[in-house]
């Protein structure tokens, strides 16, 4: 857990906030999971409080697998994002908020410089806690990489129940960076990815072609199995009365 006088108190507390609780204003209510952040207030809420907090800041929080995640191009409002892998979901981009927990398998490629999680070749960390965290590590003043934000709407596309389906995930493809000018391309998928899954699928439908092939070549149907089948095409016989 970080706790620094250098952080700003909204994002301190975004990283020990408790997400996707049922409300107890609104227990009685459907849809009651806390998964909207304010920024001004610094806690947690649901849909049905969103009236009491019209003028405020406002974050939406999703989750992926138990862990909660924000939209990149909502975060990248607030707080310096380079470096940190994103990962697409729904066509959005997004950031793991606090540090994931470590694998079973060390890897022995690029890893978080903070937690040594396992990481694709051009990124740094696996989440915003661990740059956060390194940099406290290393330097001390981080006003530079918080941003001053007066309007943080929640999003114009609509308000969804923030939860993710592992299948709707895809990461980058590796060696990919991210760069000033690629921020407007937030939530699209890479066309380098759509061309290895198409090299994929082609290289297997070939593999299962030629497999299919040497079967028939190397393993001939016998001539009592064709003249069962012929057989079946057959009008059936009935079998003589005694």
């Amino acid at each position: 857990m970080l706790v620094s006088s250098h952080l700003p108190r909204w994002f301190e507390a975004l990283l020990t906030e408790k997400f996707f609780n049922a409300c107890i204003i609104h227990e009685e209510e459907k849809k009651n999971e806390k998964n909207i952040y304010c920024l001004d207030c610094c806690t947690s809420i649901c849909p049905h409080c969103l009236s009491l907090h019209n003028s405020h800041r406002l974050l939406q929080i999703r989750r992926y697998v138990y862990h909660d995640v924000i939209r990149l191009d909502e975060a990248a409002k607030l707080v310096d994002c380079d470096h940190v892998q994103p990962y697409i979901t729904n066509s959005a981009k997004v950031v793991f908020i606090n540090q994931r927990p470590q694998t079973r398998v060390r890897s022995s490629g690029n890893i978080c410089s903070n937690c040594d999680r396992a990481l694709q070749d051009s990124y740094l960390f696996c989440s915003l806690s661990c740059k956060i965290n390194y940099l406290l590590s290393i330097q001390g003043g981080l006003s530079k990489f918080f941003f001053e934000c007066k309007y943080l709407p929640l999003p114009e596309s609509g308000f969804d129940n923030g939860l993710v389906t592992p299948e709707s995930m895809l990461e980058q493809p590796t060696g990919s960076t991210r760069t000033s000018s690629e921020s407007g391309g937030y939530g699209g998928v890479g066309c380098s990815t759509l061309g290895c899954t198409a090299a994929t699928t082609k290289i297997a439908k070939k593999k299962r072609s030629s497999m299919t092939a040497c079967r028939s070549v190397s393993s001939p149907v016998p001539e009592t199995t064709v003249s069962l089948i012929n057989r079946r095409k057959k009008t059936p016989q009935r079998a003589p009365l005694y």
